[in-house]
């Protein structure tokens, strides 16, 4: 069996190398296509708003890294609710550019249907298509939760294929119930640390923020 490169905790260094993994992971996805429909402008543009995004986690969360840096997790703790970027409006438009209003929607609709609850969301899960891509994803995974089991707070993922949502049932993440995006659905995942009794239904609310494109990726700012 192949294995698995170890896990280490990200730097503010690494911000850029991250926002590239998480880029590169949405390229060719349908939430990416929809977002950035110009295929030459999208790596640029995926890059440039998922920076933000990432910068914001090494603040208010956590973001880890294989070691060789071929996947990246970018993790918020959501014990209260956090502020959102620092110019957020001024640089996500300077980000975006002519496609600032697909991802105005995309955080309208995020907004709407995310927990409220204390948990540790898992914003995004950036593992690039490449050799033993489901490895990679499975193994960074399950070294991050051993660290957020620690924390004692359910965790929370946003997907949106059937591939993806079996990777995080393999790892104790139970469905819940899906939401219309643009272009596709979003299959919303919880997970109740190791030991810990089943979650009651999460509740949603206008009051949280963030991405799912990532998201996951494989997340989403």
């Amino acid at each position: 069996m192949r294995r698995i490169p170890p896990t280490v905790r990200a730097r503010w260094c690494d911000s850029g190398q991250v926002s590239s993994l998480v880029a590169d992971s949405l390229h060719n996805a349908a939430i990416g296509a929809w977002l950035v429909p110009e295929h030459d402008q999208r790596r640029t543009v995926l890059t440039a708003v998922a920076r933000i995004w990432v910068e914001h986690a090494l603040l208010f969360g956590e973001v880890y890294l294989l070691a060789d840096r071929s996947a990246a997790a970018v993790w918020f703790h959501r014990y209260r609710p956090i502020p959102p970027p620092v110019s957020y409006r001024q640089r996500l438009a300077a980000a975006c550019g002519d496609h600032l209003n697909r991802f105005r929607r995309l955080d309208r609709v995020l907004k709407v249907h995310r927990p409220t609850e204390a948990h540790n969301h898992l914003a995004f899960l950036a593992v690039p298509p490449a050799t033993w891509r489901a490895t990679r994803t499975s193994g960074l995974l399950a070294s991050c939760l051993v660290r957020m089991d620690r924390l004692a707070l359910p965790s929370y993922a946003e997907v949106t294929t059937a591939a993806e949502t079996a990777i995080y049932a393999r790892h104790g993440y139970i469905s819940r119930e899906p939401f219309p995006l643009p272009d596709g659905t979003v299959h919303q995942l919880w997970r109740r640390p190791a030991g810990q009794r089943p979650a009651p239904p999460v509740r949603s609310s206008n009051r949280a923020t963030g991405p799912i494109w990532g998201k996951p990726r494989v997340t989403a700012p």
